[in-house]
């Protein structure tokens, strides 16, 4: 690897931006796809340009021959998050189980006596208010945003910002009338019913779930469920 190629890759991870390292094993070229207007970008056959992206939606390395000879596609994608709005019993569940399937997870509440290491061991907290973390926190789309506090004074915000993101999933804990009263002080807000969709709510898969450890089975089953639909 050509160290000014290793450079942009350290970059880009410091960066949190995906990219694709493409390497021809019979030529020795290589080429960094970012996808995102980089100045190499230009110089990379359309070819191998579509393959990168295919790969990086997928989020996997594969060698693949191409009509110039085999070539192989190192996908360094950003992390998977979850950002947990409300430090309530269910995140207590929910967190260790994303922490397990893969996601980097912060819990948000702006209660310090909730967010607290004891009731949150391992775990990032943020004490901010839910829609300054999540501005702060740089939502991206391999980020899932889940909203437990029913609390509007803090779900809401949340909501609201989320919507705004290109977070790949948007799920608010509450009952389908706590959900209708929600829809109306986001369309009060300026979001429209169509914008709204993109919210999972009631939150979780109808799996019959109640106690706190099976409703957080429930979202993690959904958010699993939605990511993997997105790579199909």
């Amino acid at each position: 690897m050509r160290a000014e190629l290793l450079e942009k890759i350290i970059h880009a991870r410091k960066q949190a931006r995906a990219v694709v390292m493409i390497s021809h094993l019979d030529t020795h070229t290589q080429y960094l796809y970012s996808g995102n207007g980089e100045p190499d970008a230009d110089s990379i056959p359309e070819e191998l340009s579509a393959q990168a992206r295919l790969l990086l939606k997928e989020d996997r390395s594969q060698l693949v021959e191409t009509a110039g000879g085999q070539v192989f596609f190192h996908v360094f994608n950003t992390p998977l998050r979850m950002l947990i709005v409300g430090a309530v019993h269910i995140a207590q569940h929910l967190a260790p189980m994303a922490t397990m399937c893969g996601y980097d997870v912060t819990v948000i509440d702006p209660r310090k006596s909730f967010a607290s290491r004891e009731r949150f061991p391992g775990i990032s907290l943020n004490t901010a208010w839910p829609d300054e973390a999540l501005r702060e926190l740089a939502v991206d789309g391999r980020t899932a945003i889940v909203t437990l506090s029913h609390d509007p004074k803090l779900d809401d915000p949340a909501l609201a910002a989320a919507l705004q993101s290109d977070a790949f999933y948007i799920g608010a804990l509450g009952s389908r009338k706590t959900q209708a009263g929600r829809r109306q002080r986001l369309v009060e807000k300026g979001f429209s019913e169509e914008q709204q969709l993109r919210i999972s709510g009631p939150v979780g898969l109808d799996i019959g779930a109640r106690t706190p450890a099976e409703i957080a089975l429930s979202i993690m089953a959904q958010v699993t469920e939605k990511r993997c639909s997105e790579t199909d």
